[in-house]
């Protein structure tokens, strides 16, 4: 039926048929003002690849420190260490916070913090240590790719030193943070004192390569030119073909509220649902046979919009996100239980499904 309707667009009729899409059909997609037929297009490769369920993961969000060398624009998290609500968290603090976490039925622990300009690299392996511990079950997907590149210029240490040594203190996986837009042309206008974008792919083929798999992430809805985009969904694939050690993609809507992007009036609104909706399916349909989870993260978008982009090639609601402090910093309401995340799915006629962090499935509903 869908052939029938889209002969107007080659790069449709290539997703269709399941062929790899290039920089020049996403482009196409990009510009294409078919909305509707894009989300259907999308929505037909989710469902050949993954089928109905729509997973999510309890998960618990901890950030052990906003004190941050870097200043990047598109931030509002970040303290430079004498504000009033700047704060570190000591190994013996987060491990209280994880066990509650436990408590709250979390499987994942997710960990991640600002550049800290004085923290060795022990309290990092402490973390890792203390929460492994005492918590055996749990998995540990703590610091970005751009946190473990700083680390290595902090402490003279290697990527792969440091990779090393905080996986054998307990680190499971990682998060996809960090990696913002890959292109230089806008990566200069969003982040200031953090890795470029090939340091960010360097540094996680590096994880990949010792064992370690991670999420990615793209944030868009600033600056960027839907060149931009694309660039940054084939970067990704090439290296999930090189790897494998990618387990979703979760595309970040920018959060204007208190960033310095705002402040200097760079960027006036949000992006539009329009260009959400465009967003989630063009990344369903350029990853589409290399990186099958396409994650709609509800605590940026809400939970009633995430629901309308799980029909537009999203597949995964990322998780309960309990105290998920970045986007909160922005404005954002950021708590859900698991039952809230299963009739979500359920309401759109879709399977809900519990996961651990490597998409296995732990309890459906």
């Amino acid at each position: 039926m869908l052939e029938k309707l889209v002969r107007e667009s080659q790069a449709l009729d290539k997703a269709i048929a399941g062929e790899e899409l290039s920089f020049d059909d996403g482009m196409e997609l990009m510009n294409y003002e078919n909305l509707h037929m894009l989300g259907a297009v999308a929505n037909n490769s989710r469902q050949k690849l993954v089928g109905n369920t729509v997973t999510f993961a309890a998960s618990y969000y901890m950030n052990y420190t906003n004190v941050c060398a870097a200043s990047c624009q598109m931030c509002a998290f970040y303290r430079k260490g004498d504000e009033a609500d700047a704060y570190t968290l000591t190994p013996d603090q987060i491990e209280q916070r994880v066990a509650l976490a436990k408590k709250m039925g979390a499987t994942e622990v997710h960990i991640v913090g600002g550049f800290h300009p004085t923290l060795p690299l022990d309290y990092y392996e402490d973390m890792m240590r203390i929460i492994k511990k005492n918590h055996p079950e749990l998995n540990i997907k703590a610091f970005t790719a751009a946190e473990i590149f700083y680390l290595s210029k902090l402490t003279k240490n290697s990527v792969k030193e440091i990779l090393l040594r905080l996986k054998k203190a307990g680190l499971d996986s990682m998060p996809g943070g960090g990696a913002e837009l890959f292109h230089p042309d806008v990566r200069k206008f969003i982040v200031r004192g953090k890795c470029s974008g090939q340091e960010w792919l360097d540094t996680i083929e590096q994880a990949h390569n010792l064992g370690i798999k991670s999420n990615a992430t793209m944030l868009y809805g600033h600056v960027e030119k839907p060149e931009h985009v694309i660039d940054h969904l084939i970067k990704l694939r090439d290296l999930q073909k090189k790897t494998r050690g990618f387990i979703t993609f979760i595309p970040l809507k920018f959060s204007l509220e208190h960033t310095e992007l705002e402040k200097e009036n760079h960027v006036k609104y949000e992006c539009s649902s329009i260009y959400d909706l465009k967003v989630i399916a063009l990344s369903r349909l350029m990853l589409a046979g290399e990186l099958n989870n396409i994650s709609v993260y509800w605590v940026a978008y809400g939970k009633k919009f995430a629901q309308v982009a799980l029909s537009n090639g999203g597949s995964d609601l990322v998780g309960t996100a309990f105290s998920e402090e970045i986007y909160r910093a922005a404005g954002k309401p950021t708590n859900s239980s698991v039952l809230e995340l299963a009739n979500m799915v359920k309401e759109i006629g879709r399977s809900p499904a519990q996961r651990d962090t490597f998409f296995n499935i732990l309890q459906r509903f």
